[in-house]
This record gives C-alpha cells, structure tokens and sequence, in this order.
C-alpha cells in the first residue's frame, strides 16, 4: 500500500494479529499524527470536551467530542448517536478528511476494505482516566470494523472476550497505534485501565483517543 501520510512498508513495524479479525498496527498513525492532532484541536473548539453522565448518572472520567455525520453520546436516557451535539443542538463537526482517510486505510490493512466511517468519538484522557470493559454495540451494522487510533501517553488496552467476565488481556499502546477490530472480534469486549502519570511531548499530560464506526 502506498500512501504519504504512512510509513514506507519496508521500514513500519510488523502489524501484531491478536485474535481472528482483531489486528494491533504498531506506528500506523505516527507520521499523521501532529496533522491529527491539529485537527482534532479544530474540532473541539467548535465542539469542546466535556464529561457526559451516564445512565446511572456518573460523569465520565473522560472527556469526550465527536465529529462526523453523527456523535456517541450517554446521558441519563440512554447511550446512542445523535447528529446534533447536545450541548449546543447543532450538527457536529464535520469529520476531517485527514481522518476519514486514516480511517479507512487502517480498516483495509487489518482487512476490512471500503470502511467509510461516519463517526468519530474522540477520548481525552488524563492521568487516572478509564474506560470499563463494554461492547461497542449502539450502531446499526455490526458488519463494519471499528478503528482506534492512540495519541499521546501510552495506555494499556483492556481486550476481553465475548462475555463481560472473560479475562482481559492487557495490550500495550503507544503514540501513533492503531487498534482495528471486525467480523469475529466486533462484540469483543473492550477497555482502557487506568492512565498513569506522565507527560508526552505532542499531548501533555494526556492521551487522545480516536474511535471510528459506521453508526447509522
């Protein structure tokens, strides 16, 4: 595959299968990702971060954007999409080629040709922030891959079974990872343990975390 914004095959790191239809793409970001960060920085000052509650009425301890045709949000209602941001009623920003084309290029490394995400959950983590195992299951076609893109501190990303009880793996992420997951692994559950301190030198005392789906 020969694109610009990736590394010349010959010198990017080996992808890392991790179950059938589940493959972790070592670096496959890290040339984009001062251009990523840019626009996700653009993004949220049109949509700025905020800390959703949930339906048990906890906020969460990540702060969270969207961009694309529609938005995840949670609120006491329920967890779903919306096209319109909550807090302002209006539509989200529209999703940066840049990370359509990310999105979709990383979709067909880990075999998923034609992914043409329409939204992009966008995490910001900061030192003590989490995600609990859960199933990426509020969208309407379970068909389609989901793309995770690590941005900052490293993380270590909880990848479990098809059952909540299941043993987690702990898989290290670093800056410019992606995570790309479909077919037999879609329902996998999945999380992040806690972050830990630190500083990284594109994000500060934080990792960003990039989420595409087909939603709608």
């Amino acid at each position: 595959m020969t694109t610009a914004c990736l590394f010349d095959d010959l010198a990017a790191p080996a992808d890392i299968p991790i179950d059938p239809g589940a493959v972790l793409l070592p670096g496959f970001a890290l040339a984009d990702a001062p251009a990523l960060l840019a626009a996700i920085d653009a993004v949220a000052a049109a949509a700025p971060f905020r800390h959703m509650v949930t339906p048990g009425g906890f906020p969460m301890s990540v702060g969270t954007t969207s961009c694309g045709l529609l938005g995840w949000i949670t609120d006491r209602r329920g967890y779903r999409y919306s096209g319109a941001d909550p807090d302002t009623n209006r539509p989200w920003p529209a999703m940066p080629p840049l990370l359509q084309r990310l999105a979709f290029d990383a979709a067909a490394r880990a075999g998923f040709a034609g992914f043409t995400p329409d939204a992009c959950l966008i995490n910001r983590y900061a030192p003590g922030a989490k995600m609990a195992l859960h199933q990426d299951k509020d969208e309407r076609d379970f068909t389609q891959p989901i793309v995770s893109v690590s941005l900052g501190l490293p993380a270590t990303f909880l990848w479990g079974g098809d059952a909540r009880g299941d043993k987690a793996r702990r898989i290290p992420l670093q800056h410019g990872d992606v995570f790309a997951w479909g077919g037999p692994a879609r329902l996998r559950f999945h999380g992040i343990a806690p972050l830990k301190d630190g500083e990284h030198p594109a994000t500060g005392a934080c990792r960003i975390n990039l989420t595409f789906r087909k939603a709608g």
